[in-house]
C-alpha cells in the first residue's frame, strides 16, 4: 500500500508536464514514504490513500487546499504548459473510493456550514474542512457553536467533520495540526466551544503608580500621561 501511493505521485500522466521545482518535491515525498522521515504533510497523504485503498472516500474543502496554504500537499498539480490537472490520490488503484479536494472560496461561514452537511448526509465518508490559516476558524464560529458542537443534542445528528487549522512556525512556514495562536478551544459534550482570548487585560489609569479603577476609562487631552 506505501510503495503504491509513493509510485503515484511520480508517475504523471502520459504527456503531462509537471514544473521542474515541484518534481523534485514529489520525489522526496516519495522517497520518504518508503524510506522515512515522515512529515505532516507527507503523513496526512498516507492517511488519506490508505483510507482511500480501503475503500473509504474521502473529502477535502478549504482556501488553497488543493496546493496546501505553506506548499506542503500537493494533492493535484497543475501542468505548466496547458494547465491540466492531476490528482495523484484519485488514481491509485480500480477499486479505490473517491477522493475529492477543492479549493473553496473565501467564506468560512458558508464553506464549513456546507462540508457539516455533507458529512451528516455521508457519515462513511471522511470529511475536511481547512481554514487557509488557524485563526481564520473565527469567521465559521456560529457553524461551530449552533452545528458542530451542538447538533447531537439539538437534533440526535451525527458529524464527523474534522476542521484543519494550520498555523506557520518561523520563517520557513512549517505546518503543525494545531488551532490558531489567538484563541484556545474547549470542548464539552453538551456545551459550546469557546474561543479565549490570551490578551492581558488593558490598563486604564491615566499616570504611573495610579491604582486602574471604573472612573478611569478614558484619557484626558487636558492631563497627558505621566511617564516613568
Amino acid at each position: 500500500m506505501l510503495k503504491t501511493i509513493a509510485d503515484a505521485y511520480v508517475t504523471p500522466p502520459d504527456g503531462f508536464t509537471v514544473h521542474p521545482k515541484v518534481m523534485p518535491q514529489l520525489q522526496r515525498r516519495a522517497t520518504a514514504i518508503t524510506e522515512g522521515p515522515i512529515d505532516w504533510g507527507t503523513g496526512e497523504i498516507l492517511a488519506f490513500g490508505s483510507l482511500l485503498m480501503e475503500g473509504r472516500p474521502v473529502r477535502l474543502a478549504g482556501q488553497d487546499s488543493r496546493r496546501g496554504t505553506f506548499v506542503q500537499r500537493f494533492a493535484t498539480i497543475i501542468d505548466r504548459i496547458n494547465a491540466s490537472e492531476w490528482t495523484p490520490l484519485a488514481n491509485l488503484s480500480e477499486d479505490q473510493a473517491k477522493f475529492h479536494v477543492y479549493d473553496s472560496l473565501l467564506s468560512e461561514y458558508a464553506a464549513l456550514g456546507f462540508e457539516y452537511g455533507y458529512s451528516v448526509a455521508r457519515p462513511e465518508a471522511l470529511v475536511l474542512w481547512e481554514a487557509q490559516f488557524g485563526d481564520f476558524v473565527n469567521g465559521a464560529q456560529i457553524v461551530i457553536d449552533e452545528y458542530i458542537s451542538a447538533g447531537k443534542t439539538k437534533w440526535g445528528q451525527d458529524s464527523g467533520v474534522v476542521l484543519l487549522l494550520p498555523t506557520a512556525t518561523r520563517a520557513r512556514a512549517r505546518t503543525t495540526p494545531r488551532r490558531g495562536s489567538s484563541g484556545s478551544c474547549s470542548c464539552a459534550p453538551t456545551t459550546r466551544w469557546s474561543w479565549r482570548s490570551r490578551r492581558p487585560p488593558r490598563r486604564t489609569s491615566t499616570s504611573c503608580g495610579d491604582t486602574p479603577s471604573a472612573t478611569s476609562t478614558s484619557r484626558s487631552s487636558s492631563s497627558p500621561r505621566s511617564r516613568c
